[in-house]
């Protein structure tokens, strides 16, 4: 059995422009309805090993679903927010402004610190990728191979807990677009 997993390609780019942690929670939330930049196309690479998977699996976020498209071979298995991307926490700081790159950085920082106002933890997130694998493991029973479409820190997480699970792959599947790791049992 063979699980894929995927970054997504590269979004809708957003405003850069310098904010205030309270207005980066808008931010983030017209980021996660953003869709795929038209020009951010799977690399060749990533085209070949999707074209060896049976099914594929992405989650409910617009990024993901339209980079599960871009492969044009199958149709997704599967589309379930069990698999969007790890939440950020937020704050309502209105006097310091930041990029949004740096502020998503401190979220995620202050996130693993245990830091999760107004999102999952830690915890729970790697609660839900427990589930996560739970189902990929099954539709990889199913169809042997899978490819799964989704986010940078989430397919981290997931990765652990199918190393976790006995499956062998690389610890970190890749941060950049369309990067992928695979992952057998």
């Amino acid at each position: 059995m063979k699980i894929i997993i995927l970054r997504h390609g590269k979004p809708v780019t957003l405003s850069l422009s310098k904010l205030t942690a309270s207005a980066f929670t808008d931010w983030v939330d017209e980021y996660n309805t953003a869709g795929l930049c038209p020009t951010s196309k799977p690399t060749e690479h990533a085209q070949n090993c999707a074209n060896k998977c049976n099914a594929i699996v992405c989650s409910e976020l617009p990024r993901s679903i339209e980079s599960a498209r871009a492969f044009n071979n199958k149709s997704i298995v599967l589309s379930d927010p069990i698999f969007n991307e790890a939440g950020l926490p937020v704050a309502n700081w209105k006097t310091i402004k930041l990029s949004p790159k740096t502020w998503a950085v401190a979220f995620r920082i202050f996130w693993l610190l245990g830091y999760s106002r107004e999102s999952e933890s830690f915890k729970e997130a790697k609660s839900r990728a427990s589930e996560a694998v739970e189902k990929l493991i099954e539709i990889a029973l199913e169809y042997e191979s899978v490819l799964f479409v989704g986010h940078g820190v989430y397919n981290r997480i997931i990765a652990n807990e199918l190393r976790r699970s006995g499956w062998s792959g690389p610890k970190n599947p890749g941060s950049k677009h369309w990067s992928f790791g695979i992952y057998e049992r």
